[in-house]
């Protein structure tokens, strides 16, 4: 399952770097666009929107500064517990993706 979301991701972006007009769609209204394309669901946590931007500049370099955590209201797995009571710094990239919402945990299959 977790591979047809990425094929899915894949073939939107695939289909916006080939269609103009379907980049368009995906910013004016991305849900719907991704939906009408693909045949599947997606379904966002209640309170959050889904915001396409186009950054296919080349000349541009982009950075998406992400809501800032919850900290108190985190809980950690047991090994990254571990890993910051051993001083550990590999947590960083778990730590982020446990935190932020991503396209792929709303699409449902």
């Amino acid at each position: 399952m977790e591979q047809r979301k990425q094929e899915i991701i894949e073939s939107v972006i695939s289909k916006a770097w080939e269609d103009a007009t379907f980049k368009k769609e995906l910013i004016a209204d991305p849900i719907k666009t991704i939906e009408k394309l693909t045949g599947v669901k997606i379904v966002l946590p209640e309170g959050k929107n889904l915001i396409i931007t186009d950054q296919t500049d080349k000349a541009n370099i982009y950075v998406n500064i992400p809501v800032e955590p919850e900290i108190e209201n985190m809980e950690l797995t047991e090994e990254q517990l571990e890993t910051v009571a051993g001083g550990g710094q590999q947590i960083w990239g778990d730590f982020v993706k446990s935190l932020f919402l991503t396209l792929h945990d709303c699409i449902t299959l």
